[in-house]
């Protein structure tokens, strides 16, 4: 456990991760390119640590750890290369879903097993470069990431690929970061409608990359300006593109009725304080669902009843996201409810704090993250097994600690 104290003053400069949404794609897209150097400024974090390991050793076992993008775009990846593997992760990956991406990848003429128990990994894959391809249907409202896995492959496949999604097509900011990344490197991709996507079998080209920053990393920084108590709070943060290919770049939009402005200088972002913030505050998060916890959190903290839908892939996520914020905001007070399993409410409803509260952060980077800077309206708080960070922003503890955070 770590206490983490605030600073009154919250100013500086923080270089933020680079994506890891954008470095898993351009490690897989880039491997089906047939290019051995790595896409540049390549995060540092575990999700993509993994990927870089095991696409430069490719080992029998697969281990991708507590990565839930690795374990999907790799099992993708994997059933097109020769060889067979077995690819495996956590205990908590081991209880994640991956029943539609199977069931998918076998349509497709992939050989895919389960090693354990059926819908789940670990998987065995028996690779072939010659895959058929052709027309599948997914449910839209699926993680995006069985999508992007399946997109990518796309254009090895002998037919390509002809994607149809049913039901209501969720984060589809996230595919469309796939289909943009994809046609950097030459594929020829795109919607030719509301529901369905084309994938030519036309090859990658091998090209230079660079990724830039994380729009999802910044939301906690967005997060720290809003509950400073200083009126003159300033972070500047370098390498986010104003057009980006981030879904989680919309965050700002919505930090901009917490009381949050960006101004863009290059590809500096500069956030400060704008003093206006809403009465309530109502969104569907169903294009950024990675950014739910920093609001949640930040409106209990600023007083702000919400309504948040949109939020159906927090359950698969590294935990069940809604629960977790449930059960971690009524130890601060606050009794937030859910419904229908996409839905997070709070109405200003407050319950006795506890004593010694300490945060758990279930095996959940962002739990870590989006907590942390409630510091800054308790003076203090404290965080259980804080080291989960590492997932996607290793450095994020002694960033909060160069702007004067005590730990």
């Amino acid at each position: 456990m770590i206490i983490v104290k605030a600073p009154y003053n919250v100013k500086g400069k923080v270089v933020l991760p680079s994506s890891k949404s954008i470095c898993n794609r351009a490690l897989v897209i880039n491997s089906l390119a047939g290019n051995d150097c790595h896409p540049q400024n390549l995060s540092d974090c575990d999700d993509t640590r993994v990927m870089v390991k095991w696409l430069s050793e490719c080992p029998e076992t697969v281990d991708i750890g507590a990565a839930g993008t690795a374990m999907r775009f790799s099992s993708a990846r994997l059933a097109v290369m020769e060889g067979t593997h077995v690819i495996t992760g956590t205990e908590r990956m081991k209880n994640r879903p991956i029943g539609v991406l199977v069931d998918a990848l076998r349509s497709l003429g992939a050989n895919v097993e389960y090693v354990e128990k059926d819908g789940f990994p670990p998987l065995r894959i028996i690779g072939n470069t010659n895959l058929e391809g052709g027309e599948l249907s997914l449910p839209g409202n699926v993680s995006s990431q069985y999508i992007s896995a399946l997109l990518m492959i796309g254009p090895v496949l002998k037919k390509g690929l002809k994607l149809v999604l049913t039901d209501n097509i969720v984060s589809r900011p996230y595919i469309n970061m796939t289909l943009s990344m994809m046609k950097e490197f030459g594929a020829k991709a795109g919607w030719v409608s509301d529901d369905s996507i084309v994938v030519e079998p036309v090859p990658y080209i091998m090209r230079d990359y660079f990724v830039e920053s994380d729009w999802s990393a910044a939301s906690y920084w967005y997060q720290m300006v809003a509950l400073a108590k200083n009126a003159d709070a300033e972070i500047v943060l370098p390498g986010l593109f104003a057009e980006s290919l981030q879904g989680d770049a919309g965050g700002a939009k919505v930090f901009e009725k917490l009381g949050v402005k960006t101004e863009h200088v290059g590809n500096d972002v500069r956030i400060s304080k704008s003093g206006d913030v809403v009465s309530r505050l109502d969104y569907d998060f169903v294009e950024m669902p990675d950014l739910a916890q920093t609001f949640v959190v930040t409106c209990c903290m600023l007083g702000v009843p919400f309504h948040f839908t949109g939020l159906q892939s927090l359950k698969i996520k590294e935990t069940d996201r809604i629960e977790a914020l449930k059960t971690e905001l009524r130890k601060l007070g606050y009794v937030i409810m859910d419904k229908n399993d996409s839905e997070l409410i709070w109405d200003g409803e407050r319950c006795p704090v506890e004593s010694d509260v300490a945060i758990d952060t279930y095996e959940d980077h962002r739990m870590a993250m989006a907590f942390a800077p409630c510091a800054l309206v308790l003076g203090s708080i404290n965080i259980n097994n804080p080291e989960v960070v590492s997932k996607s922003y290793p450095r994020y503890w002694d960033d909060l600690k160069y702007v004067g955070f005590t730990l």
